[in-house]
């Protein structure tokens, strides 16, 4: 829980920079403009800063600010490296602030950007994290997956595919605190079949690749493992790749994350099993729309929103999973 002069400092921040005429921007707008007699909000500037932009799965992040800035009429942008390099991600964060945006959301990969996330309030500009939170820093929101229910879902749907015996493997990124929720409800989802054991939870460093080397090392450590799961999206496209080239398909049965073409298209083959599906866009999305609502509503839920120290946000929002599998994978494939 935020304390209260936190809300404080910002919405005074905020009442600040509009008396001055708004803070200045930089970049070109994309958005469509506002329909005729409303109010132009092109001047406001939403930034979401992220990395591991090289991968398929964040392109529904860019789709998600691309969407809510042509449905506000306010300009967005999406910047961060490609690559899982933090310093560069603090980089790109510390240029965001620089062109004093009306709001940063941010991916929370790990409290090494928790500084930089203060900073942006100190200054005045309010940061909301999605898809990994940070709940150390003075963040005013987080939008993005229950984190332990995607890994509980995903745990209860292995074990029905597997009969509720077996032993099976999961595989994350160590240290991004939303993996670990997945997995800790993987575990607990799992649990509750004393038929099924987790023999080993393998390293794929968000990195297909890698995730292909480390699956084939668990089939050959593991001749009857019954199934594996993985809580990112680079896992289940690696575990395919290890399963199909060990002529193991069907018989291993594979649990993904998200809806990338690759995981898709080994649903249809019948590599894979299912995958757990988040519905990535809606995070930056609602993110964006608490930015907007902080910056352009007034939620008078007190007589004095500042003087009580409220912000009038949600402080949580769930965007929730869908099981992915072959009765409806068609209609996520792009």
């Amino acid at each position: 829980m935020k304390k209260a002069f936190v809300g404080v400092i910002v919405l005074a921040a905020l009442v600040a920079l509009i008396s001055c005429g708004g803070p200045a921007q930089q970049a070109q707008p994309a958005q469509t403009q506002p329909a005729d007699g409303a109010e132009s909000r092109m001047d406001q500037l939403y930034i979401q800063v992220s990395a591991l932009s090289n991968l398929d799965y964040f392109y529904d992040h860019q789709l998600g600010m691309r969407m809510v800035g042509e449905e506000l009429g306010v300009r967005t942008e999406y910047v961060g490296p490609a690559e899982y390099d933090m310093n560069a991600m603090i980089s790109a964060f510390e240029q965001a602030i620089a062109r004093r945006p009306n709001g940063i959301v941010v991916v929370g990969f790990e409290p090494s950007l928790d500084a930089i996330v203060d900073k942006a309030i100190e200054e005045g500009i309010p940061v909301v994290t999605v898809d990994a939170d940070l709940p150390t820093s003075r963040r005013l929101a987080f939008v993005g997956t229950g984190n332990y229910n995607a890994g509980f879902t995903g745990g209860n749907a292995m074990a029905d595919l597997i009969g509720g015996s077996g032993k099976v493997a999961l595989m994350t990124r160590p240290g991004q605190s939303n993996l670990e929720e997945r997995i800790r409800g993987y575990q607990d989802a799992l649990a509750q079949y004393p038929g099924i054991e987790i023999v080993q939870i393998a390293d794929t460093q968000s990195d297909p690749i890698v995730a292909a080397q480390a699956a084939a090392t668990l089939l050959q450590r593991f001749p009857d493992l019954a199934a594996i799961g993985c809580v990112e999206a680079a896992g289940g496209s690696g575990a395919s790749t290890a399963v199909r080239e060990a002529g193991r398909a069907g018989d291993v049965k594979i649990i993904a994350m998200d809806r990338g073409n690759e995981v898709l298209e080994g649903i249809q083959e019948g590599v894979i099993s299912a995958s757990i599906a988040q519905q990535t866009a809606l995070m930056p999305y609602y993110a964006t729309q608490i930015l907007y609502n902080l910056n352009n509503s007034n939620v008078a839920i007190t007589s004095d929103n500042v003087g009580a120290g409220v912000l009038g946000i949600p402080e949580m929002v769930d965007t929730g999973v869908i099981v992915v599998d072959s009765n409806n994978y068609q209609y996520f494939m792009r």
